[in-house]
């Protein structure tokens, strides 16, 4: 499987990256209260930062909106995955346990500021491509609607869109049957290339001291 970044995304964001990591042979189960402590500690102190600072106070959610703008996507109206979940702190409606994997993304979004994608590699098929979406590209979310991809980036195999930094569908979702997954991180392009490989490989390596299995990454970039 091969992953590659579109020309009609890279002209419009010249310095887009993205950091890639492929699992195998993982066990997601529930959260052992480590991942469970550490996201709901994160999620309190974050808490009084919202309420000293705008969220556009902070570089990630900043960026990642800009970013919208330039593919033609309204901020506003579709927010960046990052940014709605800074919204559910700030409203102290925290985040929940799910399972181990989503828990583990969840956290690592919320702590460098960008959107973070897992997906069911066995539910995958062919070679992947992260583009700016046409009128075509469509699927049913997470967020439990059909949504339309059309001027959003989107991640799409061969049988169509799958992800994006806004929702992710429900074809390719990681549950606790899961055992090979690919994890997309939507670094902020300004990210320097040796500190989007730390910050891709430190993600890599605590996922992996709580699933087990083996990992490797790479990052991607135009």
């Amino acid at each position: 499987m091969e992953i590659n970044i579109s020309a009609n995304l890279s002209s419009k964001i010249p310095d887009f990256k993205v950091g890639i990591i492929t699992y195998e042979n993982i066990e997601v189960g529930p959260s052992p209260q480590m991942v469970k402590g550490r996201l709901q500690l994160f999620q309190e102190a974050l808490f009084f930062d919202l309420d000293e600072k705008e969220l556009t106070g902070f570089p990630g959610i900043k960026e990642w909106r800009k970013i919208f703008k330039t593919t033609g996507t309204n901020p506003s109206r579709y927010r960046p995955s990052v940014e709605a979940l800074y919204r559910r702190v700030k409203k102290q409606n925290y985040l929940t346990s799910i399972h181990s994997a989503i828990d583990l993304n969840n956290f690592f979004s919320l702590l460098y500021e960008v959107p973070i994608g897992i997906y069911d590699a066995d539910k995958l098929t062919g070679d992947i491509s992260i583009k700016i979406g046409e009128s075509t590209d469509e699927y049913n979310g997470l967020n439990g609607r059909l949504n339309s991809m059309e001027n959003m980036i989107t991640s799409a195999d061969r049988d169509g869109a799958f992800g994006s930094p806004y929702v992710d569908s429900e074809r390719t979702k990681v549950t606790e049957e899961t055992k090979k997954a690919i994890q997309i991180i939507y670094l902020q392009p300004k990210t320097p290339i040796k500190e989007a490989h730390q910050l891709t490989e430190s993600l890599m390596k605590m996922f992996l001291e709580i699933h087990g299995g083996e990992g490797t990454y790479s990052i991607l970039e135009v």
